[in-house]
């Protein structure tokens, strides 16, 4: 999660060789230096920059490409800031709020999930299936690395039709086989069981190492998990649940948390048509029961008491 020093070569062999013999793995990645305390200055700002970890060329044989670019999302959650009148809201696109697509197992059901500082995906052309498990909204847009964060830049007027480049992709589900990301290349240290081709395998990979932050806004905690500008119980959680069952094959415990309740409903139309039958139904019948039954009881009372 969020590893902020690069890999040396062993050290990604040793994860790659992971993979190839089945291991199962998530990656939470930020490619971009960006942190909200660090806006907590004189002049509200910072410099976000890129983060080197050297993983491109692993993931680039795996079949992703994270990018260094943030997103700004016109669906986010906002910031607090210091007032004299106390906690004030203050927009901040660097936050977008996920809204699930419903497209598998993992996100279904799942609700809004809250981002930070988060990057894009590229996919690319391998032969392993890909299958988008989160991406920002319609109303988004990217801007790269490195550049200048200030507190306020989106207090004044935005020009929302620049925020139009569609959805981007944040995270990503890869099955199948994976090829080495060491295949014809020098080794950083000898290996007898050494795999090129590895075995049916599958991993996730997720551009925002701050999704595990999902109880936490402008670094404080939610009370009761409840943003208090949104309104909203976020999904993360759940979603990272799934992930994990998902990858270890634990099925059943999926299934059960998205287990859908159906409420049967009324027929619209034959209430319209029957509304004044219904009505003395559901409310004329029951006060008649009522009436009678207090009737004979004060009849009964009176005739066992009147001797």
């Amino acid at each position: 999660m969020k590893p902020t020093e690069a890999f040396s070569d062993s050290e990604k062999y040793i994860l790659d060789q992971f993979v190839m013999n089945g291991g199962k793995s998530m990656w939470l990645i930020d490619k971009v230096v960006a942190d909200i305390d660090s806006l907590q200055n004189e002049n509200n700002a910072t410099l976000a920059f890129p983060r080197e970890l050297n993983l491109d060329d692993l993931f680039f044989k795996y079949g992703v490409r994270i990018n260094y670019q943030l997103v700004q999302d016109l669906l986010s959650t906002p910031i607090t800031a210091q007032s004299a009148q106390g906690d004030v809201p203050i927009d901040w696109l660097y936050s977008p709020i996920i809204k699930s697509n419903n497209n598998h197992t993992i996100n279904k059901n799942i609700n809004l999930i809250k981002l930070e500082f988060t990057n894009t995906i590229d996919t690319l052309k391998n032969g392993i299936k890909k299958t988008i498990l989160l991406k920002s909204s319609p109303q988004s847009k990217v801007v790269g690395a490195p550049l200048q964060l200030n507190l306020y830049e989106f207090m004044e007027e935005l020009d929302e039709q620049s925020y139009n480049k569609g959805n981007q992709n944040l995270g990503v589900l890869l099955e199948g086989k994976f090829n080495s990301g060491f295949k014809n290349r020098v080794k950083p240290f000898a290996l007898s069981s050494n795999l090129d081709n590895g075995k049916e395998n599958k991993m996730i990979i997720i551009a925002d190492g701050d999704i595990v932050n999902y109880n936490y806004v402008n670094k404080k905690p939610l009370n009761g998990g409840i943003d208090q500008w949104t309104q909203q119980i976020y999904g993360n959680k759940e979603f990272l649940l799934n992930a994990m069952n998902y990858l270890l094959d634990d099925s059943g415990l999926i299934n059960i948390r998205n287990k859908e309740v159906k409420l049967a409903f009324l027929d619209k139309e034959k209430v319209e048509k029957d509304y004044t039958f219904i009505q003395l139904l559901t409310v004329g019948l029951p006060i008649l029961f009522l009436f009678l039954f207090a009737t004979l009881f004060a009849y009964l009372r009176k005739r066992k008491y009147a001797r």
